[in-house]
């Protein structure tokens, strides 16, 4: 840790940065064992993924309540233009109409949910950290919080996960129970008995793979540019009235508006890749093989 009275090191703010907001909340029975333990949880994503979720389902419901027929106000444009975008992409790769009207709402809601969780990185690094640091320990909370929750892995993973279970209902919904169970152990090698166990292990290789790099795919963009956006604000906490230090500062100004121009561009195409694969992999659920 630093010495008392003086700043943390780059490692340590980086470490302390990326810490997230835990607090133990087991409940313990008369014998002091543990029955629930809340320990590991992100409290931190899990309170801003909420709070976004449902700020983005408000602002669909505010797009859908003004709608008229006539000319559009902006907002009524501005949704318009996505539903159609989105609707669009699935009509391309979902063909069955009845599975559409639920899966192009929910696609089009990931779509904002997912921008609104990457744009928290937007923020200045330090913004809502130094306001918890003062709040949280107040309340008895550790001294960490990382507000992007798209750069947590357990939230990526969650929300792959739950896209597996869509893709996994309507392979059944689709093919019936029975289809898909042959499918599983038919393809992609054909549907000899002798072939059969490494269909299958083919099978649940797919389904983990896509699962995994689905998520993955969208933590280890946003996680690289929340670590971009610490060094840059290293930069700027390394100032000084001299030559280096307003260098130093200089750079960070620069650095920053570069990064936050560039990184605009990162957050809307993450979050369109993971609302396309979503709904290719819906669509390949419908296909049979």
């Amino acid at each position: 840790m630093a010495a008392e009275g003086s700043g943390p090191s780059a490692g340590e703010y980086i470490t302390h940065h990326l810490q997230h907001l835990q607090k133990d909340f087991s409940f313990n029975s008369v014998k002091q064992k543990d029955i629930v333990d809340f320990s590991l949880f992100n409290f931190d994503s899990l309170f801003f993924s909420t709070v976004l979720g449902l700020v983005a389902v408000f602002l669909l419901w505010r797009g859908a309540r003004a709608a008229t027929s006539g000319v559009p106000g902006r907002w009524q444009a501005a949704v318009e233009m996505l539903f159609e975008l989105v609707d669009n992409q699935a009509k391309s790769v979902i063909h069955n109409e009845a599975s559409r009207r639920f899966v192009g709402p929910m696609a089009l809601t990931a779509f904002i949910w997912i921008f609104l969780m990457n744009f928290m990185d937007m923020l200045p690094v330090d913004f809502l950290p130094q306001i918890w640091h003062t709040a949280g320990p107040a309340m008895g909370f550790k001294d960490y919080m990382r507000v992007v929750p798209s750069a947590d892995l357990s939230t990526t993973l969650g929300m792959s996960t739950f896209v597996l279970l869509v893709c996994l209902f309507y392979s059944v919904k689709i093919k019936g129970l029975g289809g898909w169970g042959h499918e599983l152990v038919s393809a992609p090698f054909g549907s000899h008995p002798v072939l059969w166990p490494f269909n299958f292990l083919m099978q649940m290789i797919e389904f983990l793979a896509k699962t995994v790099s689905h998520g993955m795919r969208l933590f280890g963009n946003m996680f690289a540019g929340e670590l971009v956006f610490m060094l840059i604000a290293l930069m700027g906490g390394a100032w000084a009235l001299n030559a280096s230090g307003i260098s130093l500062a200089l750079g960070h100004v620069v650095a920053g508006t570069i990064w936050t121009l560039f990184h605009i561009l990162v957050i809307v195409l993450q979050a369109f890749i993971f609302m396309m694969l979503t709904l290719i992999y819906i669509g390949q659920a419908h296909d049979h093989h």
